[in-house]
């Protein structure tokens, strides 16, 4: 519950006690949210363009609309990931938010970031076919790759490569130079307009064939991501990159990529993947060596500490987010954000160390000042849904017994609480 939802209680886990088949089952099937109904999506006003003899002034007032606007973007996201009831879709729609990096630093329009998240939302636990075919020309990741500036003059490699290498196969993934290259043919010709509209040009379209992986066609989009999918490395590939955003940063063992690959199946099923990983009896011996990055512990501790997601309470929580270096619509890089102990620097425990502490001072924190001296750390790690703490962390734990607000800051911190 931990490893798969945005925060999760002692509580939490009492409730559903020993059936986990049939919490991931709920989980992957939610229905309504109350907590996301109350979330809308914002809607945003165009931003008029500004021209080549645009002045300062104007320049700057633009760039602020764009950036007010991507504030509050992020705001609303954050937003609902601490309302929300059953956060297991948010969770993943912020995984795979990392598998289609795609940044407001460069698209520069709230509207089309928001369209890809409600893309990657909506069909995320469908056929993985389905989603890819809709995002190769999804207008957001298409301006991202610059994939607006493939032309039959000037081909540009750039979403063809990174579909290849980071999106469906991985590196090594049975692909040449020459299949990006004849993929990226193939991939000329489509254009993003001003208002986010994807259109086709044939003036500026390869006439083809092409061959891509072995096959020969006058590719679309569409029929060009089947092609690629249907390399023997594909299934291995996404079941491997959703391991280390579930499971483990560890790779799975051969026997375990068997079994998560047959899941998947021939149709590509996202959902009946996600399952198979969090019911594989190689999830829970993996517990403990998975980083919690600093989205799933930010927006964890304030779920399990009860905090509303009040406007003060999440624009606190994303400057937290800014200075840890994660903020969701802002990925560094085509890859996505790092991963691992890269999340563990000593600046990072800095602010870790005060954000915990002013999350804890917000909380209502009465079941562990109620509790005596002596059960206060177990009270903290039934809160906080651990099952035991480290000599390590008890050593610090006992220093904060008679400070309930240290004492959960403290607890909050602990490698035991950011290692899942």
């Amino acid at each position: 519950m931990r490893r798969a939802a945005f925060g999760v209680t002692g509580a939490d886990v009492d409730r559903v006690g020993a059936d986990v088949e049939t919490w991931v089952a709920g989980a992957l099937n939610p229905g309504a949210d109350p907590g996301v109904d109350a979330t809308p999506p914002p809607t945003f006003a165009a931003i008029p363009a500004v021209g080549a003899n645009a002045g300062r002034e104007e320049r700057q007032a633009r760039n602020k609309a764009v950036n007010d606007q991507g504030d509050q973007l992020s705001l609303w996201w954050l937003t609902r990931m601490v309302a929300a009831h059953r956060p297991v879709r948010e969770r993943l729609t912020f995984a795979w938010h990392n598998h289609w990096a795609t940044s407001l630093s460069k698209v520069r329009q709230a509207s089309l970031m928001l369209k890809q998240n409600e893309l990657l939302r909506s069909q995320g636990l469908g056929s993985f076919t389905t989603l890819a075919q809709q995002l190769v020309v999804d207008p957001a990741l298409m301006i991202w790759l610059d994939a607006e500036k493939n032309t039959k003059a000037a081909p540009n490699e750039n979403l063809a490569r990174e579909l290849m290498e980071l999106f469906c196969l991985g590196v090594g993934g049975g692909y040449t130079e020459d299949d990006v290259k004849q993929s990226a043919r193939a991939l000329t010709g489509w254009r993003v307009a001003a208002d986010g509209t994807v259109s086709h040009d044939a003036q500026r379209t390869d006439p083809g064939p092409e061959t891509v992986l072995g096959v020969t066609d006058h590719f679309t989009p569409q029929t060009l991501v089947g092609a690629i999918l249907a390399a023997p490395t594909h299934p291995r590939y996404l079941a491997t990159r959703w391991w280390h955003q579930l499971a483990s940063g560890d790779a799975p063992s051969d026997d375990v990529l068997s079994r998560l690959v047959a899941a998947y199946g021939p149709s590509r099923d996202s959902k009946a993947l996600i399952s198979a990983i969090l019911l594989d009896p190689a999830f829970d011996a993996a517990a403990g060596t998975l980083v919690a990055s600093p989205v799933e512990w930010l927006v964890g501790a304030m779920r399990t500490l009860a905090l509303p997601a009040t406007p003060a309470n999440v624009q606190q929580g994303r400057a937290v987010l800014r200075m840890l270096g994660q903020v969701p619509f802002y990925p560094p890089n085509v890859s996505g954000w790092p991963s691992g102990a890269s999340w563990s620097s000593t600046a990072a425990a800095t602010t870790r160390a005060a954000a915990a502490t002013k999350l804890a001072t917000l909380a209502d924190l009465s079941q562990i000042s109620s509790a005596t001296a002596s059960s206060r750390i177990d009270a903290v790690a039934h809160l906080l849904a651990l099952d035991h703490f480290s000599p390590r962390t008890l050593d610090a734990l006992a220093l904060a017994k008679g400070k309930p607000v240290q004492l959960v800051a403290t607890a909050l911190i602990s490698p035991d609480y950011l290692v899942v």
